[in-house]
């Protein structure tokens, strides 16, 4: 198992094992929803995509923050692209989506941990020279983190999963 520990942290950051799928799963919808990135709220067809954790571990890798006890603080899908889980990242990047942090947990570091871990395995894959991500308008807390661990905006990449929705920010950083 791949893990790592923050010194100053009471947390781990490890792959995601198989019984934590439907907690992650949960904790992402439910963040989702909570904090209003929904447009169709309930009904929105993305909330299928959010609680399958099993189908991004198929095709990328899911990671977690774990307390001592083990349960899930967080999490995040690394994806070398370009591949079917890419919605940026071509030959030479990566990407990172679904990162989230359970609400009690958040103002502990768990995000900025766990795209540190993405931005170290992307670090460690030969010939990725990027790290790229998307992120809502919105979600200016998790701004914050990227700006400050050196990630810059990339307007001109700027999309939108469905034409009529408003567009995703983007933003890269070079390793």
């Amino acid at each position: 198992m791949n893990q790592a520990t923050r010194p100053e942290a009471d947390f781990t950051i490890r792959a995601a094992e198989p019984d934590e799928y439907g907690v992650l799963g949960e904790i992402t919808a439910r963040a989702y929803l909570d904090d209003g990135l929904l447009d169709f709220g309930e009904d929105d067809p993305y909330l299928v995509t959010l609680r399958d954790v099993a189908a991004r571990a198929a095709g990328s890798e899911v990671l977690v923050a774990v307390d001592a006890d083990g349960a899930v603080l967080g999490g995040v899908a690394h994806v070398v692209g370009p591949s079917a889980w890419a919605d940026l990242a071509g030959d030479g990047e990566a990407e990172f989506r679904m990162l989230v942090v359970a609400p009690a947990a958040r103002g502990r570091g768990v995000g900025g941990a766990l795209v540190q871990a993405c931005v170290d395995r992307a670090r460690a894959t030969e010939g990725c020279v990027r790290v790229r991500l998307s992120t809502q308008k919105s979600m200016l807390g998790a701004h914050r983190i990227y700006e400050r661990m050196g990630f810059v905006r990339t307007p001109e990449r700027d999309w939108s999963p469905v034409p009529e929705l408003s567009y995703l920010l983007t933003y890269s950083l070079e390793i």
